[in-house]
């Protein structure tokens, strides 16, 4: 009896493709409108997560669907898909007593509610009173998004 062995050779050019729940490696670097840049992994490692478990804002994870290992692209995210609208309604004036005592205008507070904790900035201070923005800093914004896949794993 003859045996035929068969080996599966790998097509290198047939690279998986990132869908929901692949596991992605991606470089990104993070601009505004004017070009300014908020945010970047290039000097570090980059950024490791399975898409799908809500780790990462829903613009960024619709850019990166459909894309391959070694492949970039600039997106563009609306503040819908982002960290959402600038909310007014976020803004307060507090009196300085419930605040720490060495506060300064662009200081960031953490605080804590029913809703969970949220990051509060600290946008002007008063004789009495401070005015606080609970705003996401990015809320509102354009959002622009340089991206390389490293690698894609779909289990």
């Amino acid at each position: 009896m003859t045996y035929i062995y068969i080996k599966r050779i790998k097509n290198k050019k047939n690279k998986t493709m990132i869908k929901e729940g692949s596991k992605v490696k991606v470089h990104y670097t993070g601009k505004l409108e004017d070009g300014k840049i908020f945010d970047t992994s290039n000097d570090k490692e980059p950024i490791e997560v399975v898409l799908g478990e809500g780790l990462l804002i829903k613009g960024f994870e619709a850019g990166l669907l459909g894309m391959k290992s070694g492949e970039k692209k600039t997106i563009e995210v609306e503040p819908k898909d982002g960290y959402g609208d600038y909310i007014e309604g976020r803004i307060q004036e507090v009196e300085k007593s419930k605040l720490p005592e060495d506060i300064k205008v662009g200081m960031v507070l953490q605080a804590t509610s029913e809703a969970g904790s949220m990051v509060i900035l600290i946008k002007e201070i008063k004789e009495d009173t401070a005015i606080l923005d609970a705003n996401h800093p990015l809320a509102g914004r354009k959002l622009i998004f340089d991206l390389e896949v490293v690698e894609v794993t779909n289990d």
